[in-house]
């Protein structure tokens, strides 16, 4: 696997072992992870094929300007510089996985793959095993949402590649709103797998592709990403699922054209940064905020750290319910006739006044 050229912030490795008691039994939908987006895409080989999922014209574009057409193509494909275990070690929980056969392999395998195939699938995965097996409170999202030139075999090769890694680390698919790190600990579990094909509703331990929706923007323009987000997490209330959003811009054609040797990085993500990393910072988990978050580069802007702290906002809010209750149940309470707002006020400053 390719080495790590991001940053890497241990600190974090360990972040929801890391979490205050209080939010330990929140289910995990309510709380903020952080993810990325086409998270193998480090490991894009320019040596490779193109994707089967690439339309005709990408096709003779390659068999056209050969080498120097694949090493274009990367810059636009490849949205994370950092291998999974420096994506892991750095905070990130949740992996956006596109699977794909090679066309010509005589050994069947099976690999990630975005416009360009990248490293084999049973790599990454003992890559994240490894991980889990050093963090044993951390648990992982793997969300497998593309898969291309796969037939049945392949899936079930797939699925057996999964039992293999995993065992019975992988929870099995129940309501979502049920599973908190305080339930998965108790049953050892640390792995979600996330499976958008009809192969999900034969497996127990897959969760339908349809537990994890993740509204796609498509657009160049931040501000219309924002309002697309907003306006998304607006409707998330009603699907009683996770819940993902991409705070992340979609390249045209005529973008690609204009900053065709710049790649991805420089021409649009950077640009946008400070505008996205703005809305992140402004957001709250909970039923009905943010759940999930991706992002191309996970290790600009502190992307990474500023979703991991929002989920503090919960743990303020039950310390404050704690203190009101505590308060309410005491006639002792020396401040009792002052009314509820003031009193409030008066704890923040001051809890020793309720006995």
């Amino acid at each position: 696997m390719a080495s790590s050229q991001g940053k890497n912030e241990p600190r974090f490795a360990d972040w929801m072992a890391a979490l205050p008691d209080s939010i330990r039994s929140t289910p995990l939908t309510n709380l903020a992870i952080p993810g990325s987006h086409d998270s193998f895409s480090f490991y894009i080989d320019e040596a490779s094929p193109v994707g089967p999922e690439q339309p005709e014209t990408v096709q003779n574009f390659v068999s056209v300007f050969g080498t120097v057409a694949k090493k274009l193509m990367r810059k636009w494909l490849a949205t994370q510089t950092m291998n999974f275990t420096s994506q892991l070690g750095a905070g990130i929980r949740y992996f956006d996985l596109r699977i794909s056969t090679k066309p010509r392999d005589p050994d069947n395998e099976l690999y990630f793959a975005h416009g360009l195939f990248s490293a084999k699938v049973k790599e990454g995965l003992e890559e994240i095993n490894a991980f889990l097996a050093d963090h044993p409170k951390e648990v992982v999202f793997l969300d497998f949402n593309h898969f291309y030139g796969m037939q049945k075999y392949h899936h079930e090769k797939l699925v057996q590649m999964l039992k293999d890694t995993y065992g019975n680390k992988m929870c099995p698919a129940i309501f979502a709103h049920e599973v908190s790190l305080q339930y998965l600990w108790e049953k050892e579990h640390q792995v979600l797998v996330f499976y958008h094909s009809p192969v999900a509703l034969e497996v127990p331990f897959l969760w339908p592709g349809q537990m994890m929706p993740a509204p796609w923007a498509n657009t160049t323009d931040p501000e219309k990403l924002i309002q697309f987000l907003q306006a998304s997490i607006t409707e998330r209330r009603k699907k009683g699922s996770f819940f993902i959003s991409q705070v992340v811009l979609t390249p045209k054609a005529s973008t690609v054209v204009k900053g065709v040797a710049s790649g991805l990085r420089e021409t649009i993500t950077e640009r946008a940064l400070p505008a996205m990393m703005q809305w992140v910072r402004t957001q709250k988990p909970g039923e009905s905020g943010v759940n999930i978050i991706t992002a191309d580069f996970v290790e600009l802007g502190d992307f990474i750290s500023t979703v991991i702290k929002l989920n503090y906002a919960l743990d303020e809010g039950s310390a404050k319910v704690t203190l009101i209750s505590k308060c309410l149940e005491w006639v002792e309470c020396l401040n009792w006739k002052i009314s509820f707002a003031v009193k409030l006020g008066s704890l923040k400053q001051n809890p020793g006044l309720c006995v």
